[in-house]
């Protein structure tokens, strides 16, 4: 059920209050764009670059550290827009944790547990600042209240995911920047509706960081994020869904991350299943993820990455008429509004279908690609 009142007057007269949320957004994209070439540079100097092969399908060495620029194009506006209180420290602590460990990982490599131990501690920074899923609403349900025993482990558990989520998904050319930066705006929106502000203005930076970084990133691309990046993005998002969605008392609310992150949980979910049957470590990289399959199935790198934006699009609209689309205001229901919920709804559950049909036109048609002489090693690969 929707609040009485009109979430999207909310969302104006919030935006006319806290224009910090547009000044944060501009800066970041300023500070990205004009950061990042010089960080390609070092990391070109140093010789941290990602080579053909693996997960990535690069065709030619790409410096990696974007996480780098990624990292003070979000540190910058947040100190500038922010009220640096009790949770934003533990909030900026915990990303400063997130981009070391990548960097740590794109110089020299880390094992797996070493990773896993690094983003267990950036995610408890946030949580140890009190940024932690202490209640919940669901449906007919009602409020519940969850205890520091439940809440912490499974707010560091839900950051640690998204965090490995946002990992496995870059594997093109403006991928996950985009991914991220589409998650980054709409949770912008909502949070704004939702009367949090500070979440709003940090969802913003990561929209803009995103975007700017896209400016360098996008096929064909000059830099990659690296781990650095990706751990950065995915912590991001986990610890902003953390404070300006979960905690709060909206009906939906629960939903909203899970419409938004659709596409890297349900990437992830795909790939550790059939490496778990396959009895592959869970861990190694690959080129099994969905945007591969898009490759084997003849997309190009951009268009494999500008159809997975669209996907994403079409989940965040159904996030936004969840929240904004008036179909039950007052306790009524509004069949017009409710007829223009369920088309947007509609259509996302069409645009899901199409990409499960894809991939799977992909499956049936491994055995005849093997069959196939090509120079191309994504055709070789199951």
């Amino acid at each position: 059920m929707l609040a009485a009142s009109s979430p999207h007057l909310s969302v104006l007269d919030q935006l006319q209050d806290n224009l910090e949320v547009v000044w944060g957004a501009l800066l970041a994209f300023a500070v990205v764009v004009l950061v990042t070439p010089a960080v390609a540079g070092m990391a070109r100097r140093f010789g941290v670059v990602d080579l053909p092969g693996g997960r990535r399908v690069n065709q030619l060495p790409v410096p990696r550290l974007g996480g780098i620029g990624l990292f003070f194009g979000m540190l910058v506006p947040a100190l500038a827009f922010l009220h640096v209180g009790h949770q934003t420290r533990g909030i900026l602590l915990g990303a400063t944790i997130a981009v070391l460990v990548g960097i740590i990982d794109d110089f020299r490599g880390l094992p797996w547990y070493g990773k896993l131990g690094g983003q267990i501690a950036a995610a408890s920074m946030p949580v140890a600042f009190g940024v932690w899923i202490d209640r919940f609403t669901l449906p007919f349900v009602g409020i519940h209240t969850l205890p520091a025993g439940v809440g912490v482990p499974l707010s560091i558990l839900w950051i640690v995911a998204i965090m490995n989520m946002v990992n496995f998904l870059d594997g093109l050319d403006g991928l996950a920047a985009g991914v991220a930066a589409i998650a980054g705006l709409t949770f912008s929106v909502i949070a704004l509706s939702l009367g949090k502000v500070d979440a709003a203005i940090l969802s913003a930076i990561v929209f803009g960081a995103c975007v700017g970084f896209l400016r360098h990133n996008f096929y064909p691309a000059r830099i990659i994020m690296g781990d650095s990046g990706a751990l950065l993005l995915g912590y991001m998002l986990g610890a902003i869904s953390v404070q300006g969605l979960l905690k709060t008392a909206a009906t939906v609310a629960l939903f909203f991350p899970l419409l938004v992150l659709a596409v890297p949980i349900v990437d992830t979910t795909f790939v550790v299943v059939r490496r778990m049957r396959h009895g592959e470590r869970v861990f190694e990289a690959d080129q099994a993820h969905l945007h591969h399959r898009f490759l084997r199935r003849g997309f190009s790198q951009r268009r494999a990455a500008l159809t997975i934006w669209a996907w994403c699009l079409c989940l965040a609209a159904a996030a936004f008429a969840t929240r904004f689309v008036p179909f039950r205001a007052h306790g009524q229901w509004h069949p017009w509004w409710t007829l223009l919920a369920a088309a947007i709804g509609f259509a996302a559950v069409l645009f899901s279908i199409y990409v499960v049909y894809v991939l799977e036109i992909v499956k049936l048609g491994n055995r005849i690609q093997r069959r196939r002489k090509s120079d191309d090693p994504l055709k070789k690969i199951a």
